[in-house]
């Protein structure tokens, strides 16, 4: 490898890859100096290679004995010597580079980058950086999301880990952060500190719950986060595919944050019980579907927000007998070691609550078509076992 061609390998790889000159010449002169040769393969330890920073000529200089150096001329490298010496060259400018890499990307975690879509590693996506390669795995993908060789695309830098064959970076758009961090952009009176993001429930690719606080009473929460005709939330939703956002008043009552994160289905009742973290709600008939969502989604994201079990039921002095039935069923059901079969055939002969199965004698439970005396023994001690679990002991 002549001066030229030094010259072009520093200039390339300072200009394109980002490595300093003087990291890429220093990996040059000890490459050079791993492959000095005398007398056939010994490597000469008193001899130093230099590469001159103007003109990229290769110098050469000897160790005296009293420590002072001396200019000789360069060893002369053979063919296979040069080969090696240009592999390991371009091995220690690679190792440099992935340093580099690391360096930048390892102090960036939780940020958003923007990169380009190269190839499919099966369902991982492979996205080139401005610096480097990152992926994007297939569970930190949006389900709902196709992406295109070539496509521009946005992510969270999720975590920047060390490999043997170098830095992985990994990005996520499915991740709850990716949302607060789009907000943080969008929205400035998060990013100054006005405003914070209490916590965000998300089901990426349909909906997101996000709870927001000011800490100036002049600045409402939820219009700032909307913005002037709907922009800001727009911009984010636009980023997120068509996501739905839903922005909740935080509220550290917890009676008042379920209100806020079940709206717009009006609440007839909330009751919360700090000891077992659930809140039973209480709607009527017609804000039943809607206080729920669909497939459940509503209530499910709330539960996340606020971190309590969210029971949602219809108020059931609005009920008619059918209903009444059901949700006696879906309550017995839901108890271990009764399930479905059970469920049926007890409301069905009449016992309708927990109450009911242990006021019972086992010869009523027995006479239950279905029912043999070992399993009413066994459905009267789960009912015990859920009673005790729900009110701490059984009352006479």
């Amino acid at each position: 490898m002549n001066a030229a061609e030094l010259k072009a390998v520093v200039e390339y790889m300072e200009s394109e890859r980002g490595v300093e000159r003087e990291t890429i010449i220093r990996a040059i002169e000890s490459a050079l100096q791993s492959v000095a040769e005398k007398n056939g393969d010994e490597v000469d330890e008193d001899l130093r290679i230099e590469i001159d920073r103007r003109t990229f000529e290769r110098k050469a200089y000897r160790k005296l004995s009293d420590g002072s150096e001396i200019e000789t001329t360069p060893p002369r490298m053979g063919r296979i010597a040069a080969q090696t010496a240009k592999q390991v060259i371009m091995q220690k400018i690679r190792n440099a580079e992935k340093e580099i890499i690391f360096d930048e990307y390892k102090d960036r975690l939780g940020e958003i980058t923007t990169g380009t879509v190269t190839r499919f590693d099966r369902s991982d996506v492979v996205i080139e950086l401005e610096h480097g390669e990152a992926i994007m795995p297939s569970k930190e993908r949006v389900p709902t999301e196709e992406y295109e060789i070539g496509e521009r695309v946005r992510a969270l830098i999720l975590n920047v880990r060390e490999r043997e064959r170098g830095p992985e970076i990994v990005l996520s758009r499915n991740h709850p952060d990716f949302v607060r961090r789009l907000f943080e952009l969008e929205v400035s009176e998060i990013s100054d500190g006005t405003m914070d993001i209490k916590g965000i429930a998300r089901e990426a690719g349909y909906r997101s719950k996000v709870a927001v606080i000011s800490h100036d009473e002049r600045v409402d929460p939820v219009g700032a986060c909307v913005g002037m005709r709907g922009m800001r939330v727009k911009n984010i939703v636009r980023e997120l595919s068509g996501e739905k956002i839903d922005i909740v008043r935080w509220s550290d009552d917890i009676h008042t944050l379920i209100t806020n994160a079940l709206a717009p289905a009006r609440l007839k009742h909330v009751e919360a019980d700090a000891d077992t973290q659930t809140v039973k709600v209480t709607v009527e008939p017609d804000q039943l579907s809607l206080a729920i969502g669909k497939r459940g989604q509503n209530a499910r994201l709330t539960s996340k927000l606020t971190g309590w079990r969210v029971d949602i039921q219809k108020d059931e002095e609005s009920m008619d007998f059918e209903e009444r039935v059901a949700v006696a069923v879906t309550k017995l059901a839901a108890i271990e070691g009764i399930g479905d079969e059970y469920a049926d055939k007890l409301v069905f002969s009449g016992f309708l609550t927990l109450e009911g199965i242990l006021a019972a004698e086992m010869g009523d439970l027995s006479s239950i078509e279905g029912i043999s005396p070992e399993q009413a023994r066994a459905l009267w001690y789960a009912a015990e076992a859920e009673y005790i679990k729900e009110h701490g002991e059984i009352t006479e």
